[in-house]
């Protein structure tokens, strides 16, 4: 629907040579409870990354194809580099293997301490390195559904580099757009200066916590509320791809 042509692969695929990253034009990891969350939610699927798919992901990246991180997804990049990622203005570059204990990132339990399940707004930040998001020019309402979606930094510096970068993807904000200002429920799970997503300096790794493919079509949405579909972050990101 939104203009590629998918397929769905196992990691024990990948890891059996029965696929390449290097066959596909974009790499979605998607939410769910990749090995039930032991360790930490998305920290197994991390270590496999790193240890078996280091370079060949790296070099997926470099190559300037788009990775897209949902829920799930979004903590597995996070926890193995890949986000908020070592951009070449940096000095740095995807192929460095990452030190997973060094982030200055992380997804957290929710500060309510409990899991959450409900619809939620999101707005695209302006100046975000993710460029391709520009053209989505509504705000985009869908669920979320986690219990550590909390996205916190290792101080206001942190935070600070985030914000001077235009690393900051999605913003949680009320109906009308407005920033939740950490307001309950807008912001449903404490995260930093409203954070819902974010990307790497060359804007083709994103990374979300709320669930954009729950809503594709009107009839998904049980507050009979019009418009502002999920599917227009997957067409922007598909439109960067070579598929």
């Amino acid at each position: 629907m939104a203009g590629g042509s998918p397929s769905i692969v196992h990691i024990n695929q990948l890891r059996a040579g029965a696929f390449r990253f290097s066959e596909f034009g974009m790499l979605v990891l998607p939410g769910g409870f990749s090995y039930g969350d032991a360790l930490g939610a998305g920290v197994r699927l991390a270590l496999d990354l790193q240890v078996f798919f280091h370079e060949e992901l790296a070099e997926f990246v470099e190559s300037g194809r788009p990775v897209l991180g949902i829920c799930n997804g979004f903590q597995t990049l996070v926890k193995a580099g890949l986000l908020p990622g070592y951009g070449r203005e940096h000095g740095g570059s995807a192929k460095r293997r990452p030190s997973s204990g060094n982030r200055d990132v992380t997804l957290t339990t929710n500060t309510r301490g409990h899991f959450e399940c409900r619809w939620v707004h999101l707005a695209v930040e302006p100046e975000t390195k993710a460029d391709c998001l520009a053209q989505i020019e509504d705000l985009v309402f869908c669920p979320v559904a986690h219990g550590e979606g909390n996205f916190q930094v290792n101080g206001d510096e942190s935070l600070r580099q985030l914000e001077k970068r235009n690393l900051v993807a999605f913003r949680y904000v009320d109906a009308r757009g407005e920033r939740a200002g950490g307001r309950y429920p807008i912001n449903p799970n404490g995260s930093v200066a409203d954070i819902a997503g974010i990307c790497n300096p060359a804007g083709n790794v994103i990374g979300l916590m709320p669930h954009p493919e729950d809503h594709i079509e009107s009839i998904q949405n049980p507050l009979s509320k019009s418009g502002r579909l999920g599917l227009s972050v997957f067409r922007a990101i598909i439109s960067r791809a070579s598929l």
